[in-house]
């Protein structure tokens, strides 16, 4: 297929480019075209460029929760570096707009630099601003949701933007309506969150306030509540730079009363949360480990376990994804044996 070379120059389009390079994981087959977004008008290039060779568009971040197929992508895959943060100052909180391209990290330590409480439990997870909301990013008692004001977007159907308020997001535990009913219709460009200058309420989640009470710690501002989660976080979870993962590769199953009791009534140690709704959300780390495969090394995938957390699949020496993708399933088998449970896997399978 021939290729606009105008376009491509102005958008310095790159040509059969490693996918490995563009996922945590560090899998996957190869790319046709890659071209980096910074502003609005590269988005128009891109979709224009697109069009005339009939390519699709899948948008990503840093890669951080997505899995690439070994077969690749053969059309334009767009990396989100749009930047920008603009603070509007009110009497008992602010406003802050964000460019999708922000590290989301960097983002949550400039927050809490301002002393301003809502996202400092998100501390520490990679990835950018604008992927947060696909997924509804949650961490220790607070979810990315419940600070964003609207999310400004371009609507791929319309060809026009949009600004979409936080109560028509279909935000849900783990999902929302980008992921859902409308997966790869919008690209996220801005976020807009309303931040408190009120210390975080209490009480804190168990894991940040054993963090608390183990280091005599009496202060709750988002200063140190950040400091303990990155410092929990560190001592649970693999830098995805240093070490090939997605995070935590499987979403906390949620089960109804009835199987709950089932399943307490033969493992009285189950770890779970009530959801206030009559049902139960499972610690998927807990049935990974009691399924046996806590710190398991799998010889024949090149696949492991986190020595801390069950919950990370690690790319030891895996050749391809679908080396990830068997011993996920010798994982999900498992437990759907024993406790008739289909765990969720979380990054997503692209293209």
């Amino acid at each position: 297929m021939q290729v606009k070379k105008d376009i491509i120059a102005v958008m310095n389009v790159e040509s059969n480019l490693d996918l490995r390079l563009f996922s945590t994981m560090r899998l996957g087959g190869r790319a046709r075209h890659v071209a980096k977004i910074k502003n609005k008008d590269d988005i128009f290039e891109a979709e224009k460029f697109a069009r005339e060779n009939n390519l699709k568009i899948i948008v990503i971040g840093s890669g951080s929760n997505i899995i690439w197929k070994d077969s690749g992508f053969n059309g334009l895959l767009l990396v989100n570096e749009i930047p920008g943060i603009d603070i509007e100052d009110l009497h008992d909180h602010k406003i802050l707009k964000v460019g999708a391209g922000v590290n989301w990290d960097e983002f949550v330590e400039k927050t809490v630099q301002m002393n301003l409480s809502g996202v400092e439990a998100l501390s520490r997870i990679p990835g950018k601003v604008g992927a947060t909301p696909i997924q509804n990013v949650g961490a220790y008692g607070q979810e990315v949701s419940q600070t964003i004001v609207t999310i400004e977007a371009y609507d791929t159907k319309t060809n026009q933007y949009v600004n979409i308020k936080n109560e028509d997001c279909g935000f849900g535990y783990r999902t929302s309506r980008f992921k859902t009913e409308d997966k790869n219709r919008y690209i996220i460009t801005e976020i807009t969150f309303k931040l408190q200058k009120d210390f975080p309420n209490l009480p804190l989640y168990p894991a940040v306030e054993n963090y608390f009470l183990d280091n005599n710690i009496l202060v709750t501002d988002p200063k140190t509540i950040r400091l303990a989660v990155i410092n929990i976080r560190k001592n649970k979870l693999p830098d995805p730079s240093e070490v090939a993962n997605n995070g935590s590769f499987f979403a906390n199953p949620i089960i109804t009363s009835e199987h709950f009791q089932s399943l307490q009534n033969k493992f009285q140690n189950i770890s779970y949360w009530e959801t206030g709704d009559g049902h139960y959300k499972i610690s998927a780390a807990w049935l990974i480990e009691h399924a046996g495969f806590k710190n398991y090394k799998d010889d024949e995938t090149g696949m492991s376990t986190w020595t801390s957390q069950p919950l990370v699949l690690v790319n030891e020496s895996a050749k391809s994804t679908q080396d990830l993708l068997k011993f996920k399933q010798k994982i999900t088998s498992k437990i759907l044996e024993m406790f008739e449970i289909n765990l969720e896997q979380e990054p997503e399978l692209l293209p």
